[in-house]
């Protein structure tokens, strides 16, 4: 039975219904990271929003590697993801109080997740002796390791909370990085993953959309609670332009560059997939979410100069998806992106103009330099194609 729930040889496949609706609930999850930051505006609510935000990242990240193997068009695989769907919602709905009275509920149904899922793609979707099994019992280790510190930091309290899940937080995030050495066994070679390029590459490239998405909500649901004099409007056309700008970098330029270098990575694909998607990518969407709660604070208060803490907010959020997208363009191809650099450059200044402006004119200055990268990777296409791809490009506008 085994083999017969892993996906055909054809790995062109695209992303199932069902797994777009699995990650409805992580429209649920990220807007709740978004409203935990938001009403938390200091270092510590920044950290620990950091970590439940990785949280939500590696669940729903390692359900995507797990995906790439599975075929979700059988009964089994379809009842695992729809049972990985229910313990990731009751996550979500504990991400207010993780750090409060839910702090077990949190960690318990982040822990079920990783053990029931690499459980069933141990025993149940693969074979004794087979190079999948020992793939993912290693992975299975490994969660079962980090979960023994996760529930044990929701039992403590205070400080040790903290530092139990952050060893824990440290465990899981290791693990790739080191192959998932057992001892005695080593680690696991990179080539015992078969990465499907295409369905790989728009699973992430979906995720990115899910939390573009959530701005938009955050966006409209702030409009809607206020009045809508000259300012409000303008402020929603401004974080609506921030939100769109953010689409247009990463799909006009980074996802093209990220699903081609996929493609030809040869032998050295999982590696990519590791460090383009399941680090990167996380840092990507640390800026929109961040970027998300920029444009809410320059919604609530139009006119007025920021506090310190959320002009911060309003800034990091650019400079996170700018450093992501810079440092993707780094593991791609071994050099910095010089527009992305010089952005991240000129939002610091924004940063530090801020603190003389309105709220509203921050959020357009952010705006205008994000708009400036997008319109030089556009010139910069144009100006590196020759003349007839040109004119069929002008002939396709």
């Amino acid at each position: 039975m085994a083999s017969t729930l892993r996906r055909a040889g054809d790995r062109a496949q695209r992303v199932s219904t069902l797994e777009l609706f699995f990650d409805l609930v992580f429209v649920f999850a990220i807007t709740q990271t978004s409203h935990l930051l938001l009403e938390h505006l200091t270092w510590t609510g920044a950290a620990q929003t950091a970590l439940v935000l990785l949280v939500v990242w590696w669940s729903w990240n390692f359900s995507t590697w797990a995906m790439n193997e599975l075929d979700p068009e059988l009964p089994p695989v379809r009842v695992l993801l729809l049972v990985l769907m229910l313990l990731g919602l009751l996550m979500a709905v504990a991400i207010p109080e993780a750090w409060g009275d839910r702090a077990l509920l949190f960690a318990g149904t982040y822990v079920a997740v990783q053990l029931l899922r690499h459980g069933f793609m141990t025993f149940v979707a693969a074979g004794p002796g087979t190079v999948e099994r020992e793939r993912a019992g290693r992975i299975l280790a490994w969660f079962a390791a980090a979960g023994v510190l996760w529930v044990a930091g929701a039992l403590a309290e205070g400080s040790a909370r903290t530092v139990l899940w952050c060893v824990a937080l440290v465990v899981d995030l290791g693990g790739p990085l080191a192959l998932y050495w057992l001892p005695g066994r080593g680690r696991s070679p990179a080539a015992a993953w078969d990465v499907g390029a295409a369905h790989f590459a728009e699973r992430f490239q979906l995720f990115v959309i899910i939390a573009l998405g959530e701005t938009i909500v955050l966006t409209g649901a702030t409009a809607a609670e206020h009045a809508l004099d000259l300012a409000a409007v303008t402020a929603v056309v401004v974080a609506f332009a921030s939100t769109a700008a953010l689409w247009w970098l990463y799909f006009s330029s980074i996802a093209v560059l990220t699903e081609s270098r996929l493609h030809g990575s040869g032998d050295d694909r999982t590696t990519v997939a590791r460090d383009i998607f399941t680090y990167l990518h996380a840092v990507l969407v640390a800026g929109i979410v961040v970027s998300a709660v920029g444009d809410e604070v320059v919604l609530a208060h139009p006119t007025e100069a920021l506090e310190t803490p959320a002009l911060v907010a309003t800034v990091a959020g650019p400079i996170l998806y700018l450093l992501a997208q810079d440092l993707i363009r780094l593991r791609n191809t071994g050099t910095l992106s010089p527009s992305r650099t010089t952005a991240i450059g000129a939002c610091l200044v924004v940063g530090l103009l801020g603190t003389a402006l309105p709220a509203l004119a921050v959020g357009a200055l952010l705006v205008a330099v994000l708009v400036a990268v997008a319109g030089y990777d556009g010139w910069r296409r144009r100006h590196r194609m020759g003349p007839t791809m040109r004119a069929a490009l002008a002939r396709e506008d």
